[in-house]
């Protein structure tokens, strides 16, 4: 055989190499390569909405936080408040009953000081006529 008929042989030769490798071979290849670059994209796909949804969820336990804190904050405002309250009632109630307990014993002084006074009188009338005797 010549070089021109062993070139044209070999030709041949990859020319069908290359038409089996088309058909047989490159289809599960470029398939292969397909899942694999899906699979990345999804995956990419996946952290990125993970990244998305821990970020609104840091969010929403920021704002969550918030509003437990204002709330803790207003309770401990209104605890305070009824506190207050309750210690001014509890101050004007024993003020009160202060003033009963002293308007009470002023009373109970003029009627004993009434009594020691009558007492005195019936004393002296008995001493002035027991004197004029």
């Amino acid at each position: 055989m010549s070089i021109t008929g062993t070139l044209i042989v070999q030709m041949i030769v990859f020319m069908i190499l290359v038409i089996f490798t088309m058909k047989f071979i490159w289809p599960p290849l470029t398939k292969a390569l397909d899942e694999r670059t899906n699979k990345i994209a999804e995956g990419l796909a996946a952290a990125e909405n993970a990244k998305i949804a821990l970020t609104n969820a840091h969010q929403h336990v920021e704002v969550e936080l918030a509003k437990t804190r204002n709330e803790t904050s207003a309770r401990i405002a209104d605890a305070e408040r009824r506190a207050t309250m309750i210690i001014e009632e509890a101050k004007l109630r024993a003020s009160e009953e202060a003033t009963k307990i002293l308007e009470s014993a002023r009373q109970d002084a003029h009627q004993l000081t009434l009594k020691a006074r009558e007492a005195l009188r019936s004393q002296v009338a008995e001493l002035a006529v027991k004197g004029a005797e």
